[in-house]
């Protein structure tokens, strides 16, 4: 973003359709933790990384905002003896910045944030930042009243302030970062964004703490990817809404598909660790399997991502970035390859070898909305079933692909009921991170799958989130292992995915092309939820107090008086629990969650 993109007319008030008027005037509810003005706060232990492992390497990174506790927000029934109870609320200045792509339901993140500032005192000022970080080092600002956000309430976007993909990474935006607010005497700078944004949070938290810079660094889990997943993080503001209005259109094609009996590469979400040649096949058999059938039609759901998880695809990848960061031309790269790389360059299509000479994003990830994919797949696989026409193996009709790729339709939709509900709590939550005085942390809501008014609130440190990759660029390129917030896999031994797979041959060979339609504000659909969200249990507060019953139960069965028999039972069970926990616990366990 240049400075064309800061000179826009941000904050101006929108033109709304009826229908937008409408998703205007609704107001989400708040769940019982953050009702009131008093804000309850009850600390757990010291919050570490999921990968032990990585603890060392973090700590030392991170040696002001590792390890401290968890947070969890309290409401005023609970009854908690060692809870913190904040009732003073002195006037605060608080910024608010986009950063990543836009997602729907951020603006209810700014909304939900100023809401909960002027609730507790209305003296108190949110200044959002024009264009993104951008916008944060230039000091480019704009108060956030109730006149401007009133056309944004419950909208799609991110016009209301802008945004960038930029990173906050080098030392010169670190250091501009925090003298825009030591300049403007802010209290509290909230990062609204994915795993990139909240990785530069962190480092930004980190920062300010050595430099004695008494803003405090707040991140928030918004990404439409919704791969800000951990044991902290059950999902991302604007997943729900993509994953409905994708699923819409997913639907319309597959309606199409059946009418006009075409098969037809959609791009969407799946997983492959398989070569370009394997893949090639198994969609050519599919289509065989089905041409049997005589269905000739079918829907190919291809992933965004699916070239970086091409092993080939990949290490191509990163020999072509390893010469642009030397400084080689787009038009010299490909003369400047390895022998197998330059063997697979020349085999791929003259459209598929322009794409990826593209430079990489200011993350060093591979522009992958530019790569057309679908459509390389498309032709491999058209050749392959002439191939077999030829050979006699395939009797059926010349394969014929419309590809269609879903990559920006959905970004910009009106957000979902849930993310609507979903952004505005965290942005309260926020207030709250701010009002107990944390850093570093980032704004957390969990058991998602229930009723708002049964969701929990609470803080994590950033950190915790955090694990240590290696990565290297060319042949000759050393691993390098850096702390970050990481994107979350697919577990392939979760209950999400062993649904799908159950469901593989299912959908491989029969036509269940259910439309789900547009998206539901209200009446049925409004409170449907992903199904990847509802089978997990991802509570981790909900989870602790369960325990936390478990264990005054064993008190209380067992004490002086009770049998011989009962306390054999315990003392047995309690010593394989804590021997198993310990060596789960020690150095050497790897517990990487995956979502």
């Amino acid at each position: 973003m240049g400075s064309v993109a800061m000179d826009s007319d941000y904050g101006a008030t929108r033109e709304l359709s009826s229908l937008q008027k409408q998703r205007a005037l609704y107001r989400p509810a708040l769940p019982p933790c953050l009702q009131g003005t008093s804000v309850r706060v009850e600390y757990g232990g010291a919050a570490i990384a999921a990968d032990s492992g990585d603890a060392h390497v973090i700590s030392h990174a991170f040696p002001h905002t590792y390890g401290q506790p968890l947070a969890h927000f309290l409401p005023k029934t609970a009854n908690v003896p060692d809870a913190a109870i904040v009732t003073e609320h002195p006037p605060v200045r608080v910024g608010v910045v986009f950063s990543g792509r836009q997602s729907p339901g951020g603006h209810n993140v700014i909304w939900g944030l100023h809401d909960a500032i002027n609730a507790h005192n209305p003296s108190s000022k949110l200044i959002g930042f024009l264009g993104g970080t951008d916008g944060l080092f230039a000091q480019k600002t704009l108060e956030i009243t109730n006149e401007v956000i009133s056309s944004y309430k419950n909208q799609g976007g991110y016009d209301m302030l802008g945004r960038t993909r930029d990173q906050i990474s080098t030392t010169e935006q670190v250091k501009a970062a925090m003298n825009t607010c030591q300049a403007l005497k802010l209290d509290a700078l909230v990062i609204i964004g994915g795993v990139t944004s909240n990785t530069d949070a962190a480092q930004l938290a980190e920062t300010f703490a050595e430099s004695k810079c008494s803003t405090k660094v707040v991140g928030v889990p918004v990404t439409l990817n919704g791969d800000l997943k951990n044991q902290f993080v059950e999902t991302t503001v604007g997943f729900d809404t993509i994953c409905k209005v994708n699923s819409q259109l997913i639907g319309n094609v597959c309606t199409d598909a059946l009418s006009a009996e075409k098969v037809l590469l959609g791009e969407e979400v799946a997983a492959s660790k398989l070569t370009i040649s394997d893949i090639t096949k198994q969609i050519c058999d599919a289509v065989q399997a089905r041409a049997e059938k005589d269905k000739y039609h079918g829907v190919v759901l291809i992933p965004e991502g699916l070239v970086e998880s091409i092993p080939e695809l990949y290490a191509l990848l990163q020999e072509i970035h390893g010469l642009h960061d030397k400084g080689v031309s787009i038009e010299n790269i490909s003369s400047h390859l390895s022998p197998w790389a330059s063997a697979l360059f020349d085999f791929l299509p003259p459209f598929i070898r322009k794409q990826l000479l593209l430079h990489p994003e200011s993350d060093d990830s591979a522009q992958l909305s530019q790569i057309e994919t679908e459509k390389l797949l498309a032709q491999l696989v058209e050749t392959e079933i002439n191939k077999r026409l030829d050979e006699g193996t395939y009797k059926g009709k010349k394969f014929n692909a419309i590809c269609h790729f879903f990559g920006y339709q959905a970004r910009g939709a009106l957000p979902s009921k849930f993310d609507c509900d979903y952004a505005y709590i965290l942005g309260h939550v926020s207030y709250h991170i701010l009002a107990a005085g944390l850093n570093g942390y980032m704004a957390t809501v969990t058991n998602l799958k229930s009723h708002v008014d049964k969701w929990k609130c609470g803080a994590a440190p950033i950190t915790s989130m955090m694990t240590v990759k290696g990565w290297s660029r060319g042949p000759a390129a050393s691993q390098i292992g850096k702390p970050a917030v990481h994107m979350a896999s697919v577990d392939l031994k979760g209950k999400a995915y062993e649904l799908l797979r159950q469901n593989s041959s299912s959908f491989l060979m029969d036509d269940i092309y259910k439309n789900p339609g547009p998206l539901q504000f209200e009446g049925a659909g409004a409170e449907a939820k992903p199904i990847s969200l509802c089978v997990e249990d991802r509570d981790y507060m909900g989870r602790i107090k369960q325990l936390q019953e478990y264990l005054e139960k064993v008190k209380s069965m067992v004490k002086p008086g009770c049998s011989q028999d009962v306390l054999k039972a315990a003392l047995s069970s309690m010593a394989h629990v804590t021997e198993l926990l310990t060596i789960m616990s020690s150095l050497s366990y790897n517990g990487q969650a995956t979502i």
